[in-house]
C-alpha cells in the first residue's frame, strides 16, 4: 500500500481541498515513477486509479480543457477505463455524465485530437471540437464542489487510497 504522511495531509487540508487530493496524487506518481506502463499502473488499486484520474483531469481541463488533456496523452487513461463508473459510485453522477459524454466524442475522433501537431493547428482543434469546450465549461462551472466531493469521499474512505504514517 501507498504511504502518505498524517503531517502532509493535515498541512495539505489547511491549504484546501485540491492540496489534499494532490498528496495522494502525487504518491501516486512518485510510486510510479510516473510511468504508464502496465506493471506501474498495476501498483494502484482502483479508488487509487480514479483519484489519479481525476487530479489528471481537473488539472487538464482546468489548465487547458479537454483538448490538451488528449493532446497530452490521457484520453485512453480516463475514458477508456471505469473513471466515469466509479465517479457514479463515489456519489458525482452529474460528473460521471459528462466524461461519459466527453468519452462520446473522443471514440469519434481521439485519432485527430491525438495527432502530432503545431501550435496553430493545436489552437484550432478547440473551434472544431466546440462540443468538448461546453463539457470543459460544464466542469469548470462546477469544480469546487466536485473537488469537494471527492476529497470528502476520499476522507470518509482513507484506507483505500493509502496507509497514513505518523512520525513520532
Amino acid at each position: 500500500m501507498i504511504k502518505v504522511l498524517d503531517s502532509d495531509l493535515r498541512a495539505a487540508a489547511q491549504q484546501g481541498m485540491d492540496a489534499f487530493i494532490d498528496v495522494f496524487a502525487n504518491a501516486y506518481l512518485l510510486a510510479t515513477g510516473n510511468e504508464w506502463t502496465a506493471e506501474k499502473m498495476a501498483l494502484l488499486n482502483a479508488d487509487q486509479h480514479t483519484l489519479l484520474a481525476y487530479k489528471l483531469f481537473r488539472d487538464e481541463v482546468c489548465e487547458g480543457g479537454l483538448v490538451q488533456l488528449i493532446q497530452n496523452g490521457y484520453g485512453s487513461y480516463i475514458f477508456h477505463n471505469p473513471f466515469a463508473k466509479a465517479l457514479k459510485t463515489w456519489g458525482l453522477p452529474e460528473l460521471a455524465k459528462l466524461i461519459y459524454k466527453g468519452r462520446e466524442v473522443y471514440d469519434l475522433c481521439h485519432e485527430d485530437l491525438e495527432r502530432e501537431m503545431n501550435d496553430d493547428d493545436f489552437m484550432a482543434l478547440y473551434e472544431q471540437y466546440e462540443e468538448l469546450n461546453d463539457l470543459d465549461d460544464a466542469f469548470i462551472e462546477n469544480e469546487e464542489l466536485y473537488t469537494a466531493q471527492v476529497a470528502d469521499y476520499v476522507d470518509n474512505h482513507i484506507e483505500n487510497f493509502a496507509e497514513i504514517e505518523t512520525l513520532h
